[in-house]
């Protein structure tokens, strides 16, 4: 017996000292190689691409190809279509790795992908060990068989993602209605194959993305090593939160290979150092072991939307302990936060530790083609963007991808909150089981992943897909080709998903978290897309063509999305266009403009027809359509505000761009803020005032999102042209908390005096504690028929600050510096006669270029 023990020591101690051994991570990021993969049709036409030439991983072919000069940059010019052939290649990526004995020596070797994109092939010294067919999800895999000491061959082969799936859908008879036709002939009109796939749908093109279908490793690559067992994943559920304390699970899901004895860990550590550590053991079995133990958090600190309180964050660190040592551990941090959605009766909106927020902010596109170079710097400047111009929602669209963790910590640590689509953009989606299951496995990680961030309060099922299918003409046409089976076949598979497949995620892996089946939705409680139930996507103005007034004829429950273009900046523009001379019907701004495959400019001219004076020259444009976007969502905002309670919600389409464009966004892809985003700032700001013209009579409503009354004033106040007073009208009011109260409507012959609508105007203000905190000018005609005097404005300079004095009325100021880049701190602001504003300017200009460039534009007379 004694001898026996002894025999079996070695063992025994080998044992201990693997679960003693922490999982190991090793990157695989860095520089790879890539070349045409030898079997593809685009050997013979790219010979020189067939021979290996660096890549950078994570990224993708097409960014491989522009840095090595091999494609011009798709951003630049009229550039897109000579790189349109690398996303009809199949590509292969290679990198060696060095593996030592040590490694070789655990128990496992894991390769790690984090995004694979698309249809991925991945060999290890020849042997096959994975298929990926998900860029939205992880793959891994136990490479340790493969491997051998010293150096070991990776090779990524990428299918081409259309030509994988062209043979099905050219086949069908009727295939899946999508998004948007390519315009470079690689697949015939209708037959497209995006909606087969899953992978960033924006990438294949969209009104305002160009056609770049990428190929890569677009996310990090690492080897794992370790040994019987790891954290497979780990969250923290909020059972209850109270002001006395908050009870908290936290659960572990532990891979194991066979029966063993551990103790996991969970430490929270409160934002004011205070530190709770819970620990219990447990017996593991071969496989997936769930282990949960209860955590109480005494006089928790609740995280807050921006604008109602602070932002505090919890840390957790999660352990796996063997042997009196620890194995594994995750970290992460939380907020403490209960998440409501508003639906009674129609409603829809979001209530944040009980208190019903009224979401102000914007839609998220991508934030590049190519969302392997995006860095935590451009977006934390969009997202600090949107704090700053009084934002507390961002929707993060369904076409385009999960953003990286940066994304949510940052909005965390800011209070936005995040309104999360799944990556659906509209396309119908196949009815197969096997494509639910692909999407289950990727729900159920991007759930987990982003679980902890008190910042995602919501998820919806996608974009526009279930309102396409009830109201877009093609998906009404193509019910009626496929008969009655067909489309209850498909309209079924649709409901699984999104009703099913997707809530399941959220309810087993957030729970807590609000989900509906997409968006806009009335979540299957009647039709969706309408003003009295659910969220709403409102594109009479813009698409239909509609007057901007159409904005106020209705109060939608919640408004999702609603928009209007603009140009962005000179600077901007020359940066893709270069010098040479320019009009509305350029060639390359065409080419920049995705709305009605590049005659999107003509829809931009229809509206400065209707409302705006002539330009006087090509910088004047640019001026011009960006006022008249401002001026578009000012009116909308204002209006949705106003409507409270019945309306909850106003986010406007779009907050950013993916590349240089002319497109709906207030930011442009350089970050370079549009007037929009400015008046964003005003009509957004916490207290405002909405002042509305209709029918001989101007509507004035009080809007506050504070949660206590706040003692204010209002004002309005009428002028003619030469500033001399016609007529005001005001009274002392408390603002009701986290609501909208009418507080007049003033006929136009009690405030105008009769005088011609064109030389008048008035100006509704609010005030508190005597300080103007928001204002807004009325007038009676459109801008292009107002009587605006010349404005008189003079400038005086201080380094990088200038300050402007008008001596007229001076309607939409614009600080316009030319090619230069720069950004004011206000900008398309108007001034009243006397009145002045000191602007500071950032820019990386010298002062004296900046004071060169400045020509301040308006609405009137130069």
């Amino acid at each position: 017996m004694r001898l026996g023990l002894l025999a079996l020591l070695p063992a025994l101690l080998a044992s201990a000292s693997a679960w003693a051994a922490p999982r190991e991570t090793v990157s695989l990021d860095g520089q790879w190689e890539v070349r045409i993969a030898p079997d593809d049709q685009a050997v013979k036409a790219h010979p020189k691409e067939a021979q290996w030439f660096p890549a950078q991983v994570p990224g993708s072919v097409q960014q491989d190809l522009i840095a090595a000069g091999r494609v011009p940059d798709p951003f630049k010019g009229i550039n897109e279509a000579p790189i349109q052939w690398a996303g009809l290649t199949s590509w292969q990526f290679r990198r060696v790795i060095d593996v030592t004995p040590a490694m070789l020596a655990r128990g496992h070797v894991d390769l790690v992908f984090d995004g694979l994109d698309t249809f991925a092939t991945v060999t290890v010294n020849g042997t096959k060990l994975l298929t990926a067919d998900n860029a939205h999800r992880r793959w891994r895999v136990d490479a340790k068989a493969a491997l051998r000491p010293g150096r070991n061959e990776l090779i990524v082969t990428i299918a081409s993602p259309i030509r994988t799936l062209q043979p099905m859908v050219l086949a069908a008879p009727n295939p899946l209605p999508g998004e948007y036709d390519s315009a470079f002939g690689d697949e015939p009109k209708g037959k497209q194959t995006s909606p087969y796939i899953r992978k960033p749908k924006y990438q294949y093109s969209w009104d305002w993305a160009p056609r770049l279908v990428t190929i890569g490793l677009w996310r990090p690559v690492r080897l794992e090593a370790w040994d019987e067992a790891r954290i497979d994943g780990f969250r923290i559920d909020q059972e209850a939160i109270g002001d006395a304390e908050a009870r908290l699970v936290a659960r572990w899901r532990i891979i194991a290979d066979g029966p063993a004895n551990v103790t996991v860990r969970a430490r929270v550590t409160g934002p004011e150092g205070k530190q709770i550590e819970v620990s219990r053991p447990a017996s593991l079995v071969a496989g997936e072991n769930w282990i949960s133990a209860p955590i109480t958090v005494a006089k928790p600190q609740r995280w807050w939307p921006v604008g109602y309180g602070a932002q505090p964050l919890y840390a957790v660190d999660a352990f796996l302990d063997a042997s009196g040592e620890t194995s594994d551990h995750l970290a992460q941090r939380i907020g403490l936060r209960t998440a409501e959605l508003i639906r009674k009766d129609g409603s829809f909106g979001f209530r944040i530790n009980g208190v019903p927020i009224f979401a102000k902010g914007a839609n998220l596109v991508p934030f590049d083609s190519f969302p392997a170079r995006v860095p935590a710097a451009q977006m934390r400047q969009i997202l600090t963007s949107a704090r700053d111009a009084n934002m507390n929602m961002i929707r993060v669209w369904g076409g385009g991808y999960y953003p990286d963790d940066a994304f949510y910590s940052l909005a965390d640590e800011m209070g936005l909150m995040i309104w999360q689509d799944f990556m659906f953009g509209g396309a119908v989606t196949p009815p197969d089981a096997a494509f639910r299951d692909n999407v289950r496995i990727e729900a159920g990680e991007q759930v987990e992943r982003l679980q902890p961030h008190p910042a995602l309060v919501g998820w919806s099922g996608g974009n526009e897909v279930l309102s396409g299918w009830e109201h877009w003409s093609d998906r009404k046409d193509f019910k009626q080709r496929v008969g009655a089976d067909e489309q209850e076949r498909i309209g079924a598979g649709m409901a699984v998903l999104f009703d099913s497949v997707l809530r399941d995620a959220v309810l087993t892996g957030a729970p807590g978290t609000p989900y509906w089946p997409g968006s806009p939705s009335a979540d299957y409680d009647g039709p969706t897309d309408t003003d009295k139930d659910g969220d709403r996507h409102f594109w009479d103005v813009w698409s239909g063509s509609k007057p901007v007034e159409r904005y106020l004829d209705s109060c939608p429950r919640f408004m999702s999305e609603y928009g209007f273009q603009a140009m962005p900046d000179l600077s901007t523009i020359r940066g893709f266009a270069g010098k040479g001379p320019l009009a509305i019907d350029s060639p390359v701004l065409k080419a920049h403009q995705k709305f009605l495959a590049g005659e999107g400019n003509s829809r931009l001219q229809l509206y400065l027809d209707q409302r705006l004076r002539k330009p006087r020259d090509f910088a004047d444009l640019i001026y011009l359509t960006q006022v008249n976007q401002a001026q578009a969502i000012e009116m909308a905002a204002r209006h949705h505000r106003a409507c409270r309670p019945v309306t909850l919600g106003s986010l406007y389409w779009q907050l950013n761009d993916a590349w240089p464009a002319i497109s709906w966004s207030s930011i442009d892809y350089n970050g370079q803020w549009k007037l929009l985003q400015y008046a964003a700032r005003r009509f957004f700001a916490p207290q405002a005032i909405v002042a509305e013209h209709k029918d001989g009579a101007t509507r004035i409503a009080l809007v506050s999102d504070a949660t206590a009354p706040i003692a204010a004033e209002w004002r309005v106040r009428a002028f003619d042209m030469a500033g001399k007073p016609l007529g005001a009208k005001g009274a002392k009011v408390t603002l009701a908390p986290l609501g909208a109260q009418e507080a007049a409507s003033i006929a136009d012959a009690d405030l105008f005096a009769g005088v011609d609508p064109r030389a008048s105007f008035a100006v509704a203000e609010l005030l508190v504690d005597g300080r103007v905190v928001s204002r807004a000018v009325v007038e009676r005609a459109e801008p292009k028929d107002m009587a605006y005097p010349a404005p008189g404005l003079t400038t005086r300079w201080e380094g990088k600050r200038v300050t402007i004095t008008a001596g007229a009325l001076a309607r939409a100021v614009m600080l316009d510096f030319g090619d230069l880049a720069a950004q004011p701190s206000d900008d398309g602001f108007d001034l009243l006669p006397g009145e002045s504003v000191t602007i500071d300017v950032v820019s990386d200009a010298p002062a004296a270029a900046l004071r060169k460039a400045l020509v301040l534009r308006t609405l009137g007379p130069q």
